[in-house]
This record gives C-alpha cells, structure tokens and sequence, in this order.
C-alpha cells in the first residue's frame, strides 16, 4: 500500500506538469500542432526506453528503481525550473526554436523515466499479491492512479491559470522530493534478482521479445493493445485543443477532474469484483465501448455530452490497463515479468506518437479549417453539428468507429482463444 500510494503521487506529479505544460504551450501559441509534438514526443520516448526500463526493473531490487527513478526526475525537474528563469518566455514558447525543445525535453524526459515505476509495480504486484488476486489488485492501482488523475487535472488548470508556469514547476519539484523521502523509509521483502543461467547483459534486450513470441497468443494482444494506441494518439492530440475551445483553462481542468472520476469508480469495481473468468474478453468489451463513445462524445459541442462521454470513458479505461497486465502477470514467470512489460509498453507507446504527429497538422491545417467553412458546415454540418471545434469532433467520429471494427474483428480470431485457453488453465506458465 505504501509504493502504491507513492507511485501514485510520482504519478500526479509528473502528470500534473505535464498536463500542464500542454495547457501552457496551447493557450500562449493556440497552436494544436504544438501540442500534438508534446504528446508525440512523450510517447516516442517511451517507446524507445521501455525496453531498456524493463530490463532495469528485472535485474535490480525493486525498491532500487523506485528510488532511481524518484532521484532522477527531481534532477530533471529543477534542470527545467532553472531553465525557465533563464530564458525569455518568448523564446521557450517559439516551437520552431531550440528553446522550446530544450524546456520541453527536460521536463518530458523527467517524466518519462518516472514511468519506469509503472513496470516495477506491475511486478511488485506479482510479488505480494497472490496470483487469485492480481485482477482486484490492479484494479485497486486503477483506484489509486485515478485520485491522482482527477487531482493533475483540477490543479493543472488552476495551477497554469491562477500561478503561471513558474509556481507549477516549483510545486511538482517538491512533490517529487516529498516522494523521494517516503520511499527512503519503506522497506519491500524481496530477494536479489535471479541470475538466470546463459543470459548476458547483451541478450538481456532480447528476452521480452522471445518470451512474449513463446506463449501463443500474447504477442496478439500487445498488438492489438498498440492498435488501440494508434487511436490513442487520437484523442492524445486533440482533448486537450478540444476542451480548451469551447471552455476556459480553469473550467477545463475542473471539468476533467471531475470527469475523471470515473477512473475511480472503474477501478474500483474491479477491485471489488475482478474481471471475470477471461479478461482478454473483459479487454475487447471495453474496447467496443470505448471505441463508441469516442465517436459520439463530440458529435454534438454540448459540455455536458463530452463531460458525460469523458466520465463513461474513464470508467472502462482501468478493465483494459487491468486485462493486459492480469494476463502477463499469470502467463509470464516472474523474472522475465519487467522485459515482458517493457516490451508491451514499447510496441503500445510508439502507436500514439505516429498518430499524434499525424493528426496534429491534418487536423490544424486541414479538417478544421475545412470544417469553419460554409462547404464544411454545408457537408458535415448535419452529422457533427456546428461550433467551433467540429472539425476535432469529426476526428473523433472517425476514430471511434475504427476501434469498435477493430475490437470486434479480434473477438473472432485464433489468437483470441490461444491466448484465453492459456490464461484459463489452472497453471501458470513456468518455461
């Protein structure tokens, strides 16, 4: 309970000036592709370390790389604070500038090596949970990683609107220091790593790539699960812009906050009830319900229908993150658990990147300029309504549609039932 709780205040930290950055660099340039660059570049760093990540956590004690990861982040964090008093804010905010990308790479560089926490929790949850368990579990880490969410939000939007840029970045350093002094007094029962026989730092790469391909049916589901992302990446660039357009920064990150309480109540649901004898159908179902709200949340620029479509879609956002990690937790020994999840995180997090840099100048220079037009309004109008933001929620249309034929057309497949009748068998799998 206490890495729990602490991770989920790494979370709220970095989640907190990151959300804040994109509001900052949004409301002072009103540029989407600005922040479809900021949400891109996140991800893509991500997708690179993940692996690297993964490894880390398999080979050292995990309370080690919470510590690592706590210790270089509030490097990173006062690196970018230094930064912001050194240089002009106008140049910070030139996103053609090397300012901009020298502030933003800091900070984003800083938060993604806090992610490197989320694996070595996926893995401390094999360790003390028992594996009957591990669904209510991460549920409960759902729960937890949701009160953050919802917090990041509000403050995010009052922090950017009533402090500025430099209180936030002074708020999350200290955040992450009172982290850094509350794990320094947790203690978690764990031995050494295991050594395992034959295997070289120079193979260590390899091993959640060739674990994954072993067990028939897993690679099937990161795939689908970096599908989902490339939807992802979607909503990543645009919610954002979206909420921003048709309401103020500070109403924008109360909204979401509360919105996002759905995160809690989906995590805790399945604390309390797990995810039924096959997750890997509890994942799908989800998805198609995703994949439906996405596309209808905007169809109108009613606040209320995006609150209520948010709120719906963050129930359901904890049983797809529990599924997937259920799943490898069980079919997947414990040594190899960190690289298996690295690996996912890696093919799942360098979906959304390609899509938010491709989204980001289709849609600022092309759909919704199209969609203020009289032709756009004249064509689409009838289906997506008007406003000033029709042009995103035609974006959205579109990728809400694709998730749902993708959902579905996995629930037919063999790897489907591959990967269900493993999870399903009374042992894990051991080789």
């Amino acid at each position: 309970m206490h890495i729990l709780v602490n991770t989920a205040v790494a979370n709220l930290t970095t989640s907190y000036l990151w959300f804040a950055l994109t509001f900052w660099v949004y409301l002072e340039t009103e540029n989407v592709m600005a922040t479809g660059i900021i949400g891109g570049t996140f991800m893509l760093l991500i997708a690179l370390f993940s692996m690297v990540f993964g490894t880390i956590v398999d080979n050292h004690k995990k309370k080690s790389v919470f510590v690592f990861s706590a210790v270089f982040t509030a490097l990173m964090f006062t690196l970018a604070a230094l930064i912001y008093l050194w240089l002009p804010t106008e140049s910070i905010l030139n996103i053609g500038g090397w300012q901009f990308w020298l502030f933003c790479g800091v900070i984003l560089i800083g938060a993604v090596v806090e992610q490197m926490r989320g694996i070595a929790l996926s893995t401390t949850v094999t360790l003390l949970i028992p594996v009957e368990r591990h669904a209510n579990a991460n549920g409960l880490v759902g729960t937890v990683q949701g009160i953050a969410f919802i917090v990041t939000s509000v403050f995010s939007g009052l922090s950017i609107g009533l402090l500025g840029m430099g209180w936030t970045l002074t708020l999350a350093l200290v955040l992450v220091v009172v982290t850094l002094i509350h794990l320094l007094t947790v203690s978690l029962p764990e031995e050494a790593p295991e050594v395992e026989p034959g295997h070289t730092k120079r193979t260590d790469l390899k091993l959640g790539f060739t674990t994954v391909l072993a067990i028939p049916g897993l690679f099937a589901l990161i795939i689908f699960s970096m599908f989902n992302n490339f939807i992802g990446g979607v909503y990543m660039a645009l919610m954002d812009p979206y909420g921003l357009t048709i309401m103020s920064v500070e109403a924008w990150g109360i909204v979401f906050g509360l919105a996002s309480t759905g995160f809690i109540i989906g995590g805790l649901l399945i604390a309390k009830f797990g995810l039924g004898k096959n997750p890997i159908r509890t994942l799908l179902l989800a998805v198609v319900v995703m994949g439906m709200l996405g596309a209808l949340f905007t169809i109108r620029e009613w606040t209320w229908l995006y609150i209520l479509g948010i709120w719906l879609y963050m129930i359901l956002i904890p049983a797809v993150e529990a599924s997937e990690q259920t799943v490898i937790q069980k079919v997947v020994p414990f040594r190899r658990q960190g690289r298996v999840f690295g690996f996912a995180q890696m093919m799942e997090a360098a979906a959304a990147p390609i899509t938010a840099f491709m989204i980001a100048p289709v849609a600022q220079y092309l759909i919704i300029p199209f969609m203020k037009t009289e032709e756009g309004d004249a064509s689409l109008g009838w289906l997506v309504g008007q406003g000033d933001a029709r042009g995103i929620a035609l974006i959205f249309l579109g990728a809400g549609l694709i998730m749902v034929v993708a959902a579905l057309l996995a629930m037919g497949s063999k790897q489907y039932r591959k990967i269900s009748s493993i999870f399903q068998a009374p042992e894990p799998v051991t080789t």
